[in-house]
């Protein structure tokens, strides 16, 4: 399960980050996860609640934001929801797509006290 080494890297950021301003603890968590990006939002979310104790973020509100993935046809410039990196254009069926969201895995927002 890479989702644990994901959260440790999460809280890693997170608490360095809370730490350069100043903080003693955190105390929300937002991360955003796309579609694609390989994440099992639930495998997550259990990572999270291990990751987080005895840290400065064992008291955080940690919510994961599913990001739905997006795509681009560069034959006709149709932009629709995808599910996966093979499907086509449903407007004229082109496989020449570039993905414009949905590969995400970031912190969206961090609020310290």
């Amino acid at each position: 399960m890479h989702e644990l080494s994901i959260a440790l890297n999460i809280v890693d950021i997170a608490s360095t980050e809370a730490r350069k301003a100043g903080a003693t603890r955190v105390t929300d968590l937002d991360i955003e996860v796309g579609s694609l990006s390989g994440v099992i939002v639930e495998a997550l979310e259990f990572a999270m609640e291990v990751a987080v104790r005895d840290t400065i973020l064992s008291e955080a509100r940690v919510a994961i934001h599913p990001v739905k993935a997006q795509a681009r046809c560069r034959q006709c410039e149709a932009v629709f929801e995808v599910r996966d990196y093979f499907e086509e254009c449903p407007k004229c069926e082109s496989l020449d797509l570039q993905v414009t969201r949905g590969q995400e895995l970031k912190v969206r927002s961090l609020k310290v006290e």
